[in-house]
């Protein structure tokens, strides 16, 4: 199968300047139909020898109509005959008799018919007009025909057509120029049997006028068209090329950070490729600067968090060579090794955190059945005994619960939400885990039974390192990013989480878990 051509190859091999302009490339493309059509100035030759073969047919008959009328006519009424046919028809014509004398010549038994144009007293567009014949000739390869020049001696032998038609007895026909570049037919037939001869001139100077109309009316159009064509081509690379400046140069300014809030132009009125280009671009700008005010934000929490810990370990262990009480150096261990490992919880939560994106994106989903990965879990969390004498309940709706994403991790939402909600449960206490298909969307709610979350402060406890727990747990054994992990985990998998009360109205709070069904 053969390959599309390349239309910048081609603009190359044509010898267009592309360079880096895309301006010039929409011009170069929109000129090439107009080089085309002018291409079509050398088929102008193809018209003219059209006339030029039709007028020698003309040329002909006329000649052999006009000789079989002197054939046997009187002296007088032949030379009534070239007077009134040369007058007629605006051409010369002679008679030659058996020995090739000039009989009879139309010129000096009257007014001459017609005269040839005089270049030096021609205005200058008809110079112009005479030099761009030979132009347009030289390029299409039209031969010249030889310039006609009258005898010094009249004799029929001095014309070559006559010459033909005394030796054949046939017509002929002969093509020459005038000075001023018309053509000159020449027609020449044999008169009656007696051997006289008979030649016809004429100045064909309508084909060259008719070529010339053509090739005027052609180069209107030319220019006309490419007047529109430069237009359009500067309206079109206007209508693109700006536009695509703008973006270019908001596009620069967003890499180089040298404008904090660079305005991205959306083009909302246009309804093209370049407007939905815009809006993408504009969209994704500001998907970046979210993401680098995400990320710059969460560099500032982490080196917070890490912080504490770290200047407690530092003080712990600057303290140790200092202390001489067992007990007092026993508790100095204990501090160090406690921060240690909230050091270490901390760098692998926040590793999760910072991978969990990436890590989505590059997985292909499948389908995994909600309830039953709750129920494993479940029955995991239960044989490592990490409930801490919570009751946990649950409740599987009727229906498909199933839904597509990445069981891991949909694992680790549920674990961090169970954690959550054992760790603000009391001894004893019930934790339930009702799952329910709704209107295409597979909803699963944790609720406890702890002290609740004012409505208020219920996005806070998403914010990364929030960590508002329990008096009874230990300070440092939270990340405070479990519940940041949760919900971006969510969102990757085109669902949300979110905090609500409970619906039977008791005492606590419920982490809604909404995934889109399958």
């Amino acid at each position: 199968m053969a390959e599309n051509p390349n239309p910048t190859g081609i603009l190359h091999l044509l010898g267009f300047p592309l360079g880096r302009s895309l301006t010039a490339r929409i011009l170069a493309v929109n000129l090439i139909p107009l080089l085309v059509l002018a291409s079509s100035l050398f088929f102008l030759d193809s018209y003219r020898r059209q006339l030029l073969d039709e007028r020698f047919k003309l040329a002909r008959i006329e000649a052999q109509i006009t000789a079989e009328a002197l054939a046997g006519a009187t002296r007088a009424r032949q030379e009534a005959l070239l007077v009134q046919i040369g007058k007629e028809q605006r051409m010369r014509v002679r008679l030659y008799d058996a020995d090739g004398n000039l009989s009879a010549d139309s010129f000096t038994l009257d007014e001459p018919g017609f005269s040839f144009g005089d270049p030096e007293a021609a205005p200058l567009m008809e110079d112009i007009a005479r030099w761009t014949d030979r132009a347009v000739n030289f390029a299409a390869g039209a031969p010249s025909p030889p310039l006609y020049v009258e005898p010094e001696r009249e004799h029929a032998d001095a014309w070559p057509e006559l010459a033909r038609v005394r030796e054949q007895g046939l017509s002929q026909i002969e093509l020459r120029s005038a000075v001023d570049g018309t053509p000159v037919i020449n027609a020449a037939a044999p008169v009656g049997v007696n051997g006289a001869t008979l030649m016809t001139t004429r100045n064909a100077v309508d084909i060259t006028h008719a070529v010339r109309d053509a090739r005027t009316s052609l180069l209107i159009i030319i220019a006309l068209a490419l007047i529109v064509s430069i237009v359009l081509s500067l309206y079109l690379a206007n209508t693109i090329i700006e536009p695509l400046r703008r973006l270019g140069r908001a596009a620069v300014l967003v890499r180089t950070g040298r404008e904090r809030e660079v305005e991205v132009p959306r083009m909302h009125k246009r309804r093209d490729e370049i407007g939905v280009l815009a809006r993408a671009v504009s969209d994704m700008t500001a998907a970046l600067r979210h993401r680098i005010d995400a990320v710059e934000s969460f560099a500032a929490d982490v080196a917070h968090e890490i912080k504490n810990p770290l200047a407690s370990l530092r003080s712990a262990t600057e303290s140790l060579p200092k202390v001489k009480d067992e007990a007092l150096l026993a508790q100095l261990v204990d501090v160090a090794a406690h921060d240690v490992r909230r050091i270490d919880r901390l760098v692998s939560e926040i590793s999760e955190a910072s991978r969990i994106d990436a890590e989505i994106s590059r997985t292909t989903f499948e389908h995994v059945d909600l309830a039953q990965l709750v129920e494993n879990i479940l029955r995991s969390r239960e044989d490592r005994g990490e409930n801490n004498g919570r009751t946990i309940i649950l409740e599987p709706g009727p229906g498909s619960l199933s839904v597509m994403g990445v069981a891991l991790r949909l694992e680790r939402i549920i674990e961090n939400l169970l954690d959550n909600a054992v760790s603000f449960s009391d001894d004893g206490a019930e934790v339930s885990i009702r799952i329910a298909s709704q209107d295409g969307r597979v909803i699963a709610m944790v609720c406890d039974e702890g002290p609740g979350i004012p409505e208020g402060e219920r996005e806070k406890v998403f914010r990364r390192f929030h960590s508002d727990r329990p008096e009874a747990e230990g300070f440092g054994n939270h990340s405070g990013l479990g519940l940041a992990i949760a919900r971006t985990i969510a969102e990757a998998h085109d669902g949300s989480l979110r905090v609500e009360g409970r619906p039977d109205g008791k005492r606590g709070a419920c982490l809604v878990l909404d995934l889109p069904g399958v």
